[in-house]
């Protein structure tokens, strides 16, 4: 007997070693909707749930760890982000990420787009003091006890697995909560809680939807909220097309990702607005690094081909 499932942004590869399934039936074909090429995997019989059956992943999004490791790390050096979290669950949790994932220019890459996150998120909210911040895709990020300004609601969204882990280091109390949440799956934002003013972080998440799924997520957000503040990071489409080939993401098993070329395909056909495409290098973060490293990362990560491949948008809808 075969049960045929689609796994959405996932590959085969990825899946064949980040799956542990369980109660379903003795063979089962997986297929990428976004690949060629099915494969089958053998399981045993326990526990039934989704589709009459149940899963657990053992690893649900390994990508979270590349930005985890380069937060822990440079943190550790003093410079860019202070991030003692990461650094405790990095040593609690460290997988074992090796290649470009382990690359000292990404350490530096992953350090300066979190702070530049954690800037705007205070900015956002020294305007907006009773505003909602919903941190889409949160993975195991410390931005809301990293960060010093006050909100009176945040919200960390991933997936239920990923949260699973995270509550063994953070813990939620009146201000500050968690929920699964698919960014894939724009039904879910009628589930969030109601604000006037809605601060969407969506931090190394784009890339993984679709286009119209993207498109879909914005068209939600414009629908629940009267007010939103969004900042997101996206691949251009050549970013998405080299990355099958040189990006960090392939080492833990990731090989398809999208690219957006013009924003207005992802606010198409709402009130939002572009407000400005930011730098993700920054010269004042730029300076931090150590000389030699500053002056070969200026010359890989600040120019006009940089931006070939990586933007940062801040987008927003208001009154």
């Amino acid at each position: 007997m075969f049960l045929l499932i689609s796994m959405g942004k996932y590959s085969n590869q990825h899946l064949k070693h980040s799956l542990m399934i369980t109660n379903l039936p003795t063979e089962l074909c997986f297929v990428n909707i976004y690949g060629k090429t099915p494969f089958r995997i053998k399981t045993s019989i326990e526990n039934p749930s989704i589709l009459g059956y149940t899963y657990s992943m053992t690893v649900v999004n390994q990508t979270l760890f590349i930005p985890l490791y380069g937060k822990a790390k440079v943190s550790k050096q003093g410079i860019i982000i202070k991030d003692s979290m990461a650094e405790k669950i990095w040593d609690n949790e460290a997988f074992a990420i090796h290649g470009k994932s382990k690359s000292k220019w990404l350490t530096y890459n992953m350090a300066m787009r979190a702070k530049i996150f954690d800037d705007w998120v205070e900015k956002m909210l020294a305007q907006n003091p009773d505003a909602l911040v919903l941190h889409i895709g949160c993975g195991l990020d410390s931005r809301a006890f990293r960060i010093a300004a006050p909100y009176t609601s945040w919200i960390d969204g991933d997936f239920p697995e990923v949260l699973e882990t995270r509550k063994k280091y953070y813990s939620e109390n009146e201000h500050y909560k968690m929920m699964a949440f698919d960014a894939s799956k724009s039904e879910m934002v009628e589930m969030l809680p109601d604000a006037k003013t809605a601060i969407v972080v969506f931090e190394g998440i784009s890339m993984y939807l679709r286009n119209e799924e993207l498109n879909a997520f914005v068209r939600a957000l414009d629908k629940k909220y009267p007010q939103v503040h969004m900042l997101l990071d996206v691949y251009t489409v050549f970013g998405a097309k080299a990355s099958k080939y040189k990006n960090p993401i392939n080492d833990v098993g990731v090989t398809t990702v999208w690219g957006l070329d013009d924003i207005n395909v992802a606010i198409a056909g709402t009130q939002f607005k572009c407000d400005a495409e930011h730098s993700l290098t920054p010269e004042n973060l730029v300076n931090q690094l150590p000389p030699f490293d500053r002056r070969f990362f200026k010359l890989l990560f600040t120019g006009s081909f940089y931006r070939k491949i990586y933007r940062l948008y801040e987008i927003s809808k208001t009154l």
